[in-house]
């Protein structure tokens, strides 16, 4: 039985979501749909791919991913297939699937091109069903499209490193369900440009000095439970994702508040991480250092 997910900016409110799954059932009846969101910010590519970056791995090998976000056909704005770790993903090449290519390189690309035989305003359930379906049936994907070698980026995906090695410059590009802040910014990047040195992360008037490796981690479990103070409080961790994540903890936007609301941090803005300037060869040599 094929799985297909949906990963979309349609809201609950309107007839999309329910009518791509309808037409899904009426090819093949027997698939399992499973919806991965359909809450994405509104043509928020960063915000998409963030999201089916971090859910396709969880499903079985084969199974095939709809991404209906900023989907209309254009010069600009083709359609595409892409097989990449045994997983079959559609969408608008609009750089949704750079986040996930720049860790996994794809098996197989094409550029649908079935075009002429649909006649559509509502490409995902028009065209995108369609390849869905022919791929669950097993169909090649040379069948619907022409290979291409390569996709669009995301703007702003890439930290921006400087000269001397002291000072990172990331942007916001995710603010989940609970107001947390994700960054561009991931663990190991972070930490070949660290090299162990001491750090101060800044977004807008807010700066932190420590990364923690749990939300709970905040909290001072010695201290009496009604005389703490914990909750509200803002803290930086690196998420289950592995992405640096500007957070407030055990945040709620109509109580507590959460970083986004506190901090006035919203999508594309700047977080910077300034490091202590590396040693000179001369002090590496008196003190012995290693920094490779």
């Amino acid at each position: 039985m094929a799985i297909i997910t949906l990963t979309t900016d349609f809201g609950e409110k309107d007839h999309f979501a329910g009518a791509v799954k309808g037409a899904i059932y009426s090819e093949l009846s027997d698939t399992r749909i499973v919806d991965i969101s359909h809450s994405v910010s509104p043509f928020n590519i960063s915000e998409a791919a963030y999201i089916i970056l971090n859910a396709y791995s969880s499903f079985p090998k084969g199974t095939i991913h709809i991404i209906g976000i900023d989907s209309e056909l254009n010069p600009e704005n083709k359609h595409i297939a892409i097989k990449l770790d045994d997983h079959y993903f559609i969408c608008a090449n609009n750089g949704i699937m750079s986040m996930i290519c720049t860790e996994i390189a794809p098996e197989k690309i094409v550029e649908i091109n079935i075009h002429d035989k649909i006649e559509t305003n509502f490409p995902v359930l028009d065209v995108f069903v369609k390849v869905a379906c022919h791929v669950a049936r097993g169909g090649t994907l040379e069948i619907i499209g022409k290979v291409i070698n390569t996709i669009k980026p995301i703007r702003n995906l890439i930290p921006f490193v400087n000269d001397e090695k002291n000072q990172i410059i990331g942007s916001v590009i995710y603010i989940d369900n609970y107001g947390n802040v994700v960054t561009n910014i991931k663990k190991k990047f972070f930490e070949d440009i660290q090299k162990t040195r001491k750090f101060e992360i800044s977004a807008r008037n807010h700066k932190f000095k420590k990364i923690y490796n749990r939300y709970s981690d905040i909290v001072n479990f010695e201290v009496e439970e009604s005389k703490r103070n914990d909750e509200g409080k803002g803290m930086v961790v690196f998420n289950s994702a592995g992405y640096l994540e500007i957070a407030v903890y055990k945040s709620n936007s109509r109580t507590v508040g959460s970083a986004s609301t506190l901090m006035g941090l919203k999508t594309m803005d700047t977080v910077t991480v300034k490091f202590q300037p590396l040693p000179t060869a001369a002090v590496i040599r008196e003190q012995g250092l290693r920094y490779e």
